[in-house]
């Protein structure tokens, strides 16, 4: 039994960062197992570590991120309390792993936990958030009037709360996710209709559904060195919206009552332990 497997899902990445990556998950005393996914078209990467603690799998069909990471969460469900969910592009110190399981531990209604992201230099990115309407989505991409989707954006990525307190959150970023396996089992693993972008989303919303907490743990830090790439090409741009179309489509465009619940206690619980 391990106390966390990690699953991380390749796609012709950069080796320094990606090793980064490997070395903040295995500098650990913990019984770990790393499972590097490669989509990328070639093994080239299959050597990038030899550490008895990984496992490499070549999926050169590339079935999207989270079907990718499914096959992970699937092979070690039962064999494992928690699984990280990582992007190749954190980086984090010796401890970090082991204060987030510490505290999972002493809260068994936690299903999913992300700590507080910064970028390498610093700076925090707002990746606790509330659920998005379908104004919120796409005026936060589309609006032209600065100040108004300034205003928008503040509000839904909850910057009024100062990021400095552990609170439960809605929607939580899927560049560092730990999850109880409980709960991976209980929603099984990534919604496999979304290719890429919503299903950090999704994936929180029903583990928060399933009667988990959901929460933001700022306790702890982990740097991504993020690239917004969403628009760098139009495949990219049709995959963005396919992914809202689809999630839309699936939890309600207009007529969502939930969502409308969720963020309004969400809001409240934050503000009243201010």
């Amino acid at each position: 039994m391990f106390d966390i497997v990690c699953s991380l899902v390749i796609y012709k990445n950069d080796r320094k960062q990606l090793l980064d990556a490997i070395g903040s998950f295995l500098n650990t005393e913990l019984k770990v197992r790393l499972v590097l996914i490669d989509n990328s078209p070639t093994d080239e990467l299959k050597d990038i570590v030899s550490d008895s603690r990984t496992e490499y799998i070549h999926n050169p069909s590339n079935p999207g991120y989270g079907v990718t990471h499914n096959i992970a969460i699937r092979k070690y469900s039962y064999k494992t309390k928690y699984h990280l969910i990582l992007n190749p592009d954190i980086y984090y110190s010796k401890g970090v792993i082991e204060d987030i399981i510490s505290f999972m531990e002493n809260d068994v209604d936690i299903g999913l936990i992300m700590p507080k992201v910064l970028y390498p230099n610093g700076q925090i990115q707002y990746l606790a958030k509330l659920i998005p309407s379908p104004f919120v989505f796409f005026a936060r991409r589309f609006l032209p009037f600065a100040n108004l989707k300034k205003q928008i954006s503040e509000k839904f990525e909850l910057r009024f709360s100062g990021y400095d307190t552990i609170m439960e959150v809605p929607y939580l970023s899927g560049c560092f996710m730990v999850f109880r396996t409980e709960a991976l089992i209980k929603i099984n693993g990534f919604d496999e209709n979304i290719f890429m972008h919503m299903e950090d989303l999704d994936i929180t919303r029903r583990c928060y559904d399933a009667g988990f907490k959901t929460v933001f743990y700022p306790n702890q830090i982990v740097y991504h060195d993020h690239l917004f790439k969403s628009f760098l090409t139009m495949a990219n741009l049709k995959m963005y919206f396919t992914s809202a179309f689809y999630y839309y489509n699936k939890w309600g465009w207009f007529f969502d009552k939930k969502r409308r619940m969720i963020n309004k206690k969400t809001i409240n619980n934050i503000k009243s332990n201010k």
